[in-house]
């Protein structure tokens, strides 16, 4: 495997990150199986997670899981930064990520923070959701288990932003309550919990 290739998918990794990884979009010279070897390669070694598509009717969520439609977060948040040219100090000093990157951060961040604070023994494996109706727009960043509840996680990256498809989400599946990331607080609303982003791996404990 060349080693030109790896770094040209993890390239592309970091350029897909918040979004469906597309094998299309990946490379101009690597057919799709070598892209799929390296992107293995990527995830066996721990450089990149994989965010797998779930319907979450039920557990184990990865019952339901879709293969066929994954995201990739690398593994650092410092990294993607840094590959990507991004200006650090604007990131600490801005009143919002969103200001920033689009909440492309915040997911990432999030996410990294959900497998970071697993137990070793039981780790984590990460999914989303998407309605599955020609369509339909409807996602939700991360879908958990959290003790034998499933839970829908959606991340903010400042303080305002819809719920819809959260609800959505809640409605359809018949789940007790949700979970939004934000700038925000420690809250609640309606059945949604708000953890701050900072606070988000306190969900697995």
């Amino acid at each position: 495997m060349p080693s030109s290739r790896l770094r040209e998918i993890f390239a592309s990794v970091i350029h897909q990150t918040g979004g469906k990884f597309t094998y299309s979009h990946a490379s101009e010279h690597a057919n799709r199986l070598q892209i799929k070897e390296s992107v293995e390669l990527l995830e066996l070694a721990g450089i990149i997670y994989a965010v797998t598509h779930t319907s979450a009717n039920g557990l184990p969520l990865a019952a339901e899981m879709n293969i066929k439609h994954r995201k990739y977060l690398p593994i650092d948040t410092g990294i993607y930064q840094r590959f990507l040219r991004l200006d650090l100090g604007r990131l600490f000093t801005a009143e919002s990520l969103q200001q920033v990157n689009k909440g492309t951060i915040a997911e990432l961040f999030a996410g990294l923070e959900l497998l970071k604070s697993a137990p070793c023994t039981n780790p984590t494996q990460l999914f989303y959701w998407q309605r599955e109706k020609s369509g339909s727009s409807a996602e939700v960043d991360y879908v958990v288990q959290h003790n034998a509840d499933i839970v829908p996680v959606e991340v903010k990256a400042g303080t305002k932003g819809s719920m819809q498809s959260m609800f959505q989400f809640l409605n359809e599946k018949n789940y007790a309550y949700g979970i939004r990331t934000s700038m925000e607080n420690f809250d609640t609303f309606q059945n949604v919990r708000i953890y701050p982003l900072y606070a988000i791996g306190k969900l697995s404990n």
